[in-house]
């Protein structure tokens, strides 16, 4: 029996302000399919999803032209409610949750499971009470569908970036009549091992008759969970084919148009990691819900780079969020001898320290300000670079030079450097935020989840750089990571975390053994762990 299309968007284009990012794209998904839809940041992805969920950005800025076809009939969707009436869930790239609200809460928003009140026999329904203990019951089958442990009644606010995306995904799940399901780099924020979870939550969904669009870099993953694969590059579809017939070098070729060398390039040079301790750490505790930190001591040696690994939730995010001040912590943290104050920001940065943080919009970005403020703002604040005069007003002109040479090496695709931050792809927006730690010139860098959402050209791009960047300039660099490959592919040492300690280091030569007992919490083998 032939599967009916459940969707088919025919020959969308979409033009802002002259600019044309689709160019006639056509697609079509099947009952019951994965579909993947891959391509470079800026192919325009994300903006064909959002034609489908009818987003506002769609229709306040011109409309679209083309055809949307829903179970085979033609749909007007001009709102994300009209969206989830006829069937069309989203997860996006970016969070959609109240940050005040509850796990629960964020699941059952605008869902919400009510019950009479004395009063609302007088005054109607909107005098019902919120049946909390049946809200929290679907929100708990939702999560444990995702086999997540994560309690119901936490607030979202502070909850690990990890934890945010499974929320988000267990809200479309808790719907009952999704029909098909939009999934924007799902995986981007997650551990192998959650990412497997994701994926055969994702293949049950497909046997249940959901079909699925999944937007992802990942391009392993494409090749495990789709049946068919769509290829954007600059605006148009320029291949569609099954998984029979991909290859991850093929589609990877497809999306950038050239062929791709591996990701890092830590054989360009020798490291200049030396035997000195640069930043010393000892008995680092960090309260930051979901990943706290109980008791680490490390040294960190002066010019090497430090990879810092681990499951979701053991404590490896929080470590660098400890030391730059954004969580508490307690603890000593010794830099070149020198004490670093904790729960001070400013004297972090001031130590000489810059941090990438791995939540862009929540921390690292000012969205509605422009790339080259971004890039400028905090050395302005804590250096006074890029002022001038008595007055210490802003220097336009250095601040628009350095930002046009930081864009290029980057490869930032923009309008400009006064392009909003908020209107660039999520890859994008990752790579403002290097550049902004870049012009603090620190001699410590802190980056947490590099490549997140960033495409596979793009990845190569970001992690040579930082590789660049410690072999000739001798920037020490802490990496922190979900993604052990990458880890293994530019660091010196491998720092593993299990419940908020360490648990070894490892060379990134070691064993895949070894690796996967330590970071399960079993020491296996020679490490440097470092006792208090």
């Amino acid at each position: 029996m032939l599967s009916q299309h459940v969707l088919e968007m025919r020959n969308i284009v979409k033009e802002y302000f002259g600019n044309r990012v689709l160019k006639g794209v056509s697609l079509t998904v099947d009952e019951g399919e994965i579909h993947s839809l891959i391509g470079e940041n800026g192919a325009g992805k994300s903006t064909l999803m959002n034609v489908l969920f009818g987003m506002p950005v769609i229709h306040n800025t011109g409309g679209f032209d083309g055809e949307v076809l829903f179970q085979g009939n033609p749909v007007q969707i001009r709102s994300p409610f009209e969206a989830m009436e006829l069937g069309i869930g989203m997860v996006h790239q970016e969070f959609m949750l109240l940050p005040g609200f509850t796990v629960s809460e964020n699941i059952k928003l605008n869902r919400e499971i009510t019950r009479p009140t004395l009063l609302s026999r007088f005054f109607g329904r909107s005098m019902n009470r919120l049946d909390r203990p049946a809200m929290d019951a679907d929100s708990r089958r939702a999560l444990d569908s995702l086999g997540l442990s994560l309690d119901e009644t936490t607030r979202v606010a502070g909850l690990p970036v990890g934890y945010k995306q499974f929320v988000e995904i267990a809200r479309e799940l808790d719907k009952k009549k999704t029909k098909i399901l939009v999934l924007d780099e799902p995986t981007a924020v997650l551990t192998e091992s959650e990412a497997d979870t994701l994926l055969e939550t994702m293949e049950r969904l497909a046997q249940r008759g959901i079909s699925i669009l999944f937007i992802t870099h990942r391009l392993q993953e494409v090749l495990r969970v789709s049946r068919g694969i769509s290829v954007l590059r600059d605006g148009e579809k320029v291949a569609s084919l099954d998984k029979k017939d991909a290859t991850v070098d093929h589609l990877a070729e497809l999306m950038v148009g050239r062929a791709l060398q591996s990701v890092g390039c830590k054989e360009c040079g020798d490291s200049p990691a030396s035997e000195e301790i640069l930043l010393t750490v000892n008995d680092l505790h960090v309260a930051m819900p979901g990943e706290e930190v109980h008791g680490i001591s490390l040294d960190i040696r002066k010019g090497e780079i430090l990879g810092i690994g681990g499951l979701a939730g053991q404590g490896k995010i929080g470590i660098a969020n400890g030391i730059m001040g954004l969580y508490p912590a307690r603890g000593a943290v010794t830099k070149s001898g020198r004490p670093v104050p904790l729960n001070d920001t400013t004297s972090a940065l001031n130590a000489g320290m810059a941090f990438v943080s791995e939540d862009r919009r929540g921390v690292g970005l000012l969205l509605d300000q422009s790339i080259e403020m971004n890039i400028a703002v905090p050395a302005m604040q804590s250096q006074g670079k890029f002022l001038k005069g008595p007055f210490a007003l802003a220097d336009d002109r250095a601040i628009r030079t350095h930002a046009l040479r930081l864009i290029k090496e980057l490869d930032i695709r923009c309008t400009g450097p006064m392009q909003l931050t908020r209107r660039l792809s999520g890859g994008n927006q990752q790579k403002v935020c290097i550049a902004k730690a870049l012009t603090l010139e620190p001699d410590l860098l802190f980056v947490s989840e590099p490549t997140r959402g960033i495409d596979v050209g793009a990845k190569k791009i970001v992690l040579d750089l930082l590789v660049k960047l410690n072999r000739e300039l001798g920037v020490t660099i802490v990496i922190t990571s979900s993604e052990l490959a990458e880890l293994r592919a530019v660091c010196d040492r491998i720092a593993l975390i299990y419940h908020g300690q360490l648990e070894g280091i490892l060379a990134p030569d070691a064993s895949d053994k070894d690796f996967g007992i330590m970071m399960a919490g079993g020491i296996k083998g020679t490490t440097e762990r470092k006792v208090s």
